[in-house]
């Protein structure tokens, strides 16, 4: 079995016409174009599946960079992820990966409560100063002031 990544899809190919493109060299097991999960619409790639390996090396050797419906294909074969790249499961290739994704932080949510980014015992933590006003000081408006 192969996995192969298949990109610069037009936006209209279905699934169906990505199994039709390689049918033609072998046993195409799965065909799948990866949707936008917002919008529904296709992202412009895919993967495909073939039972024969060598007949998957032989539909990359003679279908990368041929044009196909207007656009020259990008192909290769897909890799499982390994440990090293963000998230679950899924299947990497040496331009796209696929797949669950994690691992995002919030920055907001890890500064302290007045949002001024900074950790308690960081610079920044003192209270004003009794002659000192809180908010933008520093700053003069030439119409109150002149």
């Amino acid at each position: 079995m192969i996995n192969i990544y298949v990109g610069n899809l037009p936006y209209k190919t279905s699934e169906a016409d990505l199994a039709e493109l390689f049918s033609k060299y072998g046993k195409v097991e799965r065909a799948s174009i990866v949707m936008d999960r917002q919008t529904g619409r296709s992202r412009g790639f895919g993967f495909v599946e073939m039972v024969d390996h060598a007949a998957g090396t032989k539909a990359i050797e003679e279908l990368a960079g041929n044009e196909w419906n207007g656009r020259p294909l990008t192909i290769n074969e897909a890799r499982p992820r390994g440990s090293g790249t963000t998230g679950g499961g899924g299947f990497v290739s040496s331009t796209t990966s696929f797949g669950e994704s994690a691992g995002y932080g919030n920055q907001l949510a890890d500064s302290n409560a007045d949002g001024n980014g900074q950790t308690p015992g960081q610079a920044g933590d003192a209270a004003p100063k009794p002659d000192e006003t809180p908010g933008s000081q520093g700053y003069s408006n030439s119409l109150l002031n002149g």
